[in-house]
C-alpha cells in the first residue's frame, strides 16, 4: 500500500542554521505516526517543512503527488491541516470567528455550518463560547479552539506539534481521546510531534525517535512503549 505521507532525504534550514539532515519517513492512510525527541532536536521543523514554511529540499509525497515544491496555501488546499506550538489562536477574534478561518479555503456554506455543529459536537465548551473573545479561553479551551479549526478544513492529515503541552493530565486525556475518535472513526491521519511521550504512543501506531536533525531510531508504537532501553536513551523515563 502507498503511504498517505511520504517523506525522503528531507532537509531544512533557518538562513544558515541547517537543522534537518536528510530524514526518511512515511505515514499510512488512516494511521498515526508520532515524531519523538528532545527540545531542538527538530520535530517542529519537520512540520513546519511539510507545511512549506520553512526552506527545505527532500522528496515530500502526499495523496501520491508531489508537494516538495507547493506553496502552504496549496498544502492545505489538499486537506494537510497544521495545528501549530504555540496554537496559533486569533485572541481578538471570537471563538466561532477563529473556526470559520478554518474553513477559508471552502465555498460550501451549507456544509461549513455542519462542519461548524459537528465540531461543537466534539468540543461543547466552544459552543458555550462561541461569541467569546478567544484570547480570553482557557490554555486548554485554546487548544481545542486550535484542534476544532483545524477540523474545519476537512483534512485528511492533521500535523500537531505538542497539544498537551501546558495541560492539565485531565485535559490532556480528553484532547487525546477526540483525537483517538477522529482517527478511528473520520478517518483522519494523524501526525504528532509530542514531548509526552507516554500518551503519544499511547495514542500512535508507529514512531520515529528525531536526534539532532536526524531518525536515530523507528519502530511500532508498541515496541518502542515496551523497550526499555529505548525510553531510557532517547526519552528519558
Amino acid at each position: 500500500m502507498t503511504p498517505l505521507l511520504q517523506v525522503r532525504d528531507l532537509h531544512a534550514s533557518y538562513g544558515s542554521t541547517r537543522v534537518l539532515h536528510g530524514l526518511d519517513f512515511a505515514l499510512e492512510e488512516k494511521g498515526v505516526t508520532t515524531l519523538l525527541g528532545g527540545n531542538g532536536a527538530g520535530k517542529t521543523t519537520t512540520l513546519r517543512a511539510l507545511c512549506g514554511m520553512i526552506e527545505r529540499r527532500g522528496e515530500i509525497t502526499f495523496a501520491g503527488r508531489s508537494i516538495a515544491r507547493a506553496s502552504t496555501e496549496d498544502i492545505v488546499r489538499m486537506g494537510v491541516a497544521h495545528v501549530p506550538d504555540g496554537r496559533g489562536t486569533f485572541v481578538r477574534l471570537t471563538v466561532e470567528e477563529n473556526l470559520e478561518l478554518g474553513a477559508i479555503t471552502r465555498r460550501d456554506r451549507r456544509a461549513i455550518a455542519a462542519d461548524l455543529e459537528r465540531v461543537y459536537g466534539y468540543f461543547p465548551i466552544l459552543q458555550k463560547r462561541r461569541s467569546q473573545q478567544a484570547g480570553t479561553l482557557s490554555g486548554g479551551e485554546q487548544q481545542m479552539l486550535a484542534i476544532g479549526r483545524a477540523l474545519m478544513l476537512r483534512p485528511r492529515l492533521m500535523l500537531l506539534d505538542e497539544p498537551s503541552f501546558g495541560l492539565a493530565p485531565r485535559v490532556v486525556q480528553e484532547l487525546f481521546a477526540i483525537l483517538s475518535t477522529l482517527n478511528k472513526d473520520e478517518g483522519v491521519s494523524l501526525l504528532l510531534v509530542e514531548q509526552n511521550a507516554t500518551v503519544a504512543l499511547d495514542l500512535a501506531d508507529h514512531a520515529y525517535l528525531v536526534e539532532t536533525g536526524r531518525i536515530v531510531f523507528s519502530g511500532a508504537a508498541r515496541d518502542i512503549r515496551q523497550n526499555e532501553k529505548i525510553r531510557r536513551s532517547y526519552l528519558g523515563y
